[in-house]
């Protein structure tokens, strides 16, 4: 029973930061929703229907099909990532917004859990924008897209607790483009994104699949909205989830280390 009810009282205290969050977000909703219509638009315009009449169908799709779940799968990175890298540093360092909650009866644990949440929904807006592209352009199955959106919503608790735990080691906002440039944009171009992964070295394949979390996102995208089969789902489903497990937990213990004295 007091297991129960400490559960009901966290998941209170998730939600409570995560409606917080959202009410700004809503405030300057117009502004928030433009980029992640306009950015997979750049990219499929530029790469896909640009480059992509230069280049021959890979593996057995136009090149055009082959991106475009790489570019929603890279922009639910994207949003997760950045929101709760400098988003979530900015509101516990310059607004303060971390002092005023913890004031209440809501735990540290539950901050650091309610800002990933937040941050998976971001990643869960850019996934619903480019959705909408990918089907009006006809990239994408509809019922590959339905699966694909639940997806996303768990990618994104997955990069968005690797950014916490960033945004709890920065000692200040510039070194945040320390991991943004050195882990998001290699992640961005050598996870089977723009080209098949067997076509870099072996052992770059498997550096990609050890340490580059995309390239289980992508893979199980790809598969999704293409209605191929990707042979390895269960190790993509297996990193994933052992990932939100492991940088859930490490993001947690991080803050408590540097909040609480």
């Amino acid at each position: 029973m007091k297991t129960h009810m400490h559960l009901r009282a966290c998941l209170n205290g998730v939600f409570r930061v995560w409606l917080r969050n959202a009410l700004v977000f809503r405030k300057n909703i117009r502004v928030n929703l433009i980029p992640p219509f306009i950015e997979p638009l750049l990219y499929l315009g530029a790469i896909g229907f640009g480059i992509g009449t230069y280049i021959t169908d890979i593996d057995g799709l136009p090149y055009v099909r082959f991106i475009a779940p790489a570019i929603l799968a890279a922009s639910v990175m994207n949003a997760s990532f950045f929101e709760c890298a400098y988003g979530t540093y900015v509101r516990m360092y310059y607004q303060k917004t971390f002092d005023a909650i913890l004031a209440t009866p809501v735990t540290l644990k539950e901050v650091i859990l309610g800002e990933i949440v937040w941050g998976a929904t971001r990643g869960l807006i850019s996934a619903l924008s480019i959705s909408i592209i990918l089907f009006l352009f006809g990239l994408a199955s509809p019922g590959g897209l339905l699966i694909a959106i639940p997806l996303s919503f768990i990618a994104g608790i997955l990069f968005a607790s690797i950014a916490a735990c960033f945004s709890a080691l920065s000692p200040s906002i510039d070194t945040i483009s320390y991991p943004a440039t050195l882990f998001i944009a290699p992640m961005f171009l050598f996870s089977g994104t723009f080209f098949p992964l067997h076509l870099l070295p072996q052992v770059v394949q498997y550096l990609a699949l050890a340490f580059l979390p995309l390239t289980h996102v992508v893979s199980l995208t790809r598969a999704l909205l293409t209605g191929t089969t990707d042979t390895m789902w269960a190790l993509n489903m297996t990193w994933i989830a052992i990932g939100i497990t492991v940088f859930s937990y490490l993001a947690i213990r991080l803050f408590e280390r540097r909040l609480i004295v």
